[in-house]
């Protein structure tokens, strides 16, 4: 009906035809807010800033300043189409409105055509112009680069000249250090010699003092190698005691956790150790200990086929043994003090046994020495001695206990010819000191002070 009656306008009528031709309006950019800088400049940016960024912004507000002037030139094709038809074109509504609509389509058809042409014209303009505005900035982008590039040669010049300056300034600096050193060289070599002899002075002192301690180690060397050769001395002798000095008489014949047996003296004598119940918190070895019941000793000897001498031995044993009868429990209650019971007994046997051995000794040799004869009678030794050329002889009894040969002995003296008696024997035996072999020196002092020609 518009279209019709003529009140239609451009736009419309576009429309109807089916055309449509959309007009952008311009938009304006701006900065956005974090593109402000707030840090002050480097001198790289700064020559971004100068070289890169100045010249592209200059160009492209060029560009813009031309498509504004562009844009404001076609405003006025653009508000056509709010215009009315009949305005614009009179004859062509006139010709169109007595139109059909396979004509009008056809038409619309025909302007589509068109206007597909004419946006591709634009597109091919649009590339021309951004064509043109690369070109620019490139030529622009190479004119700061030449700058850029006659700046930095400017530089290079100023750079060598300072250098060449500063090495004539070094030049002159080494000069005048050559002038003071000629001026004050016979100074600096009075110098350089008091130096070295300082120096030597100190490198003498220093080997005085090396020499000095050279010498305290070897004189602190030598001691130190006579006191190895003394400890190795020591070592020896403790090693001879040792093996002189072993009391080990016991040995083992059963163990089992019921009872122990020991055997000492050519097995002549027995221990039984009975065992109780494990003791708790107590070791023996790595085993755990156990109380002991009972210890009791028993003699296998041969009264009536053993010689005397082993029958008093064995007799001072026992002696010791019931000494301790009532306290072998006390001393004793667990394994943890079997040790120390083995090795008292071990002492008393080993003592007694070479208590038996001088007996047989002087049995078999107590001729040299004048003596007669040699009985034994319990515990006691009596000795007869007699000697022509002291026109003596005397019997000498000595009572003999289980801690021979560590106490005197108790002794009394019958005299049977000559004038020897308990006087002259007690002087003798007073001056014997006990210990290893008494009754044998005992004997040998005898025989050497009273038997003997005066």
């Amino acid at each position: 009906q518009k279209f019709q009656s003529g009140v239609i306008t451009v736009g419309e009528f576009f429309t109807l035809l089916q055309v449509h031709i959309p007009i952008q309006k311009p938009r304006h950019s701006h900065i956005p807010a974090s593109g402000a800088v707030s840090a002050p400049p480097t001198a790289e940016d700064l020559l971004y800033s100068q070289y890169v960024y100045r010249p592209k912004l200059r160009i492209y507000e060029e560009d813009c300043r031309a498509l504004s002037q562009k844009i404001d030139e076609l405003k006025p094709c653009a508000n056509v189409q709010d215009q009315l038809l009949v305005n614009v074109n009179k004859s062509l509504w006139e010709v169109m409105r007595t139109c059909s609509d396979e004509e009008l389509k056809s038409f619309g058809a025909e302007l589509n055509k068109m206007k597909s042409c004419f946006t591709k014209e634009s597109k091919i303009l649009a590339h021309n112009e951004k064509a043109t505005l690369y070109s620019k900035l490139l030529q622009s982008a190479q004119e700061q680069h030449r700058k850029l590039q006659s700046r930095l040669e400017k530089l290079d010049e100023v750079l060598k000249e300072a250098r060449s300056c500063l090495v004539a300034l070094g030049a002159a600096i080494k000069l005048r250090s050559l002038l003071l050193f000629h001026s004050f060289f016979p100074f600096l070599l009075e110098l350089e010699y008091l130096k070295n002899l300082k120096a030597q002075e100190e490198a003498l002192q220093n080997w005085f003092i090396f020499c000095r301690e050279l010498s305290d180690l070897e004189t602190e060397d030598e001691q130190i190698l006579a006191q190895m050769n003394r400890l190795e001395e020591e070592e020896k002798s403790c090693q001879e005691l040792l093996e002189r000095f072993d009391f080990t008489e016991w040995e083992i014949t059963e163990w089992s956790e019921q009872r122990a047996v020991f055997n000492f003296l050519y097995d002549s004598i027995e221990l039984t150790v009975v065992f109780g119940p494990p003791v708790d918190g107590d070791v023996f070895g790595e085993d755990p200990s156990r109380k002991i019941i009972s210890l009791s000793f028993e003699s296998f000897l041969d009264e009536e086929k053993a010689p005397p001498s082993t029958r008093l031995v064995q007799r001072l044993i026992f002696q010791f043994i019931g000494s301790h009868q009532g306290c072998w429990q006390e001393e004793c209650p667990t394994l943890y003090y079997l040790p120390q019971v083995l090795h008292e007994v071990s002492l008393v046997v080993s003592r007694c046994k070479i208590l038996g051995e001088e007996i047989e000794f002087l049995e078999r040799w107590g001729g040299k020495f004048n003596l007669l004869k040699t009985d034994i009678d319990e515990t006691k030794v009596k000795l007869l001695f007699s000697a022509a050329t002291a026109f003596a002889k005397f019997e000498l009894t000595l009572c003999l206990s289980a801690s021979y040969p560590a106490a005197p002995l108790p002794f009394t003296v019958q005299s049977q010819i000559g004038n020897i008696g308990e006087k002259e024997v007690s002087a003798v035996l007073s001056s014997v000191p006990v210990g290893h072999h008494y009754l044998r020196r005992i004997v040998s002092l005898i025989h050497h002070h009273l038997l003997q020609d005066p």
